[in-house]
């Protein structure tokens, strides 16, 4: 009994770093809603790994942690219109991955603004892509009907 209360806990604190995605599971995933699921989480966990490498000073890997996050941001984009689904009829992942770019937005903006001045622009283009990926999913859920 005692050794399964300890594999328990064994197995839950290793659980955080398990689940964290990876871009290769997630190119590795065939559903496309999922992957681009699986991608959203990768540029989660991204974004979480430079706000760490800024806590630390570690210039570079702020850099390699956005540049993730950017590449993970445009699979899921790419993964979504694979699909060749309409966002308003189907809207399920779409809309999931409409409000994960609007969070990831305000963490790169916080982040940004967190930055030395100097530092700022490397950030720039992600912040631009995001924006970008967010506006078009939010335009696809929200056009009315084609004429």
């Amino acid at each position: 009994m005692k050794n399964r209360w300890l594999l328990g806990v064994l197995v839950l604190a290793l659980l955080p770093g398990l689940a964290r995605a990876d871009l290769k599971a997630a190119l590795a995933e065939r559903d496309l809603g999922r992957r681009s699921k699986l991608a959203l989480d990768n540029a989660s966990a991204a974004m979480k790994e430079a706000r760490a490498a800024f806590e630390k000073g570690e210039t570079d890997r702020v850099k390699s942690a956005v540049e993730e996050l950017q590449e993970s941001v445009d699979l899921a984009y790419d993964s979504l219109k694979s699909t060749g689904k309409d966002p308003r009829k189907s809207p399920k992942w779409f809309k999931q991955a409409e409000i994960h770019t609007r969070d990831l937005l305000k963490k790169v903006e916080t982040l940004q603004y967190d930055l030395n001045f100097q530092d700022r622009p490397m950030l720039e283009k992600a912040k631009a892509r995001v924006q970008q990926v967010h506006d078009e999913l939010l335009t696809g859920l929200m056009e009315g009907k084609k004429k």
